[in-house]
């Protein structure tokens, strides 16, 4: 079972870590607590509408893009398992 907070914490720490960005600087930004912060990138935490917002936008992300970018990760997990067989083999 795929879960969405755990794509959703991936994707933020993800735009975090390639800006170059600590998790008190965004937790600043974004007006949530560091421990909270965290525990939303490692998919511990459900984070409401309304912090996610400000996360992204601390993060200088649309809502758009970071559920886009979800949507895709979870579609590529949820993605049936093509099993080729060799019949020259068999």
């Amino acid at each position: 079972m795929t879960l969405l907070r755990t794509h959703l914490g991936s994707t933020l720490r993800a735009a975090r870590v390639a800006q170059g960005r600590t998790l008190r600087e965004v937790a600043k930004s974004a007006r949530v607590s560091l421990g909270y912060l965290s525990e939303v990138e490692r998919g511990q935490k459900e984070a409401s509408s309304e912090l996610l917002n400000s996360i992204c936008a601390a993060l200088e992300l649309t809502l758009a893009s970071v559920l886009t970018d979800v949507a895709h990760q979870i579609k590529v997990v949820e993605a049936p398992t093509l099993i080729v067989v060799d019949e020259a083999a068999a």
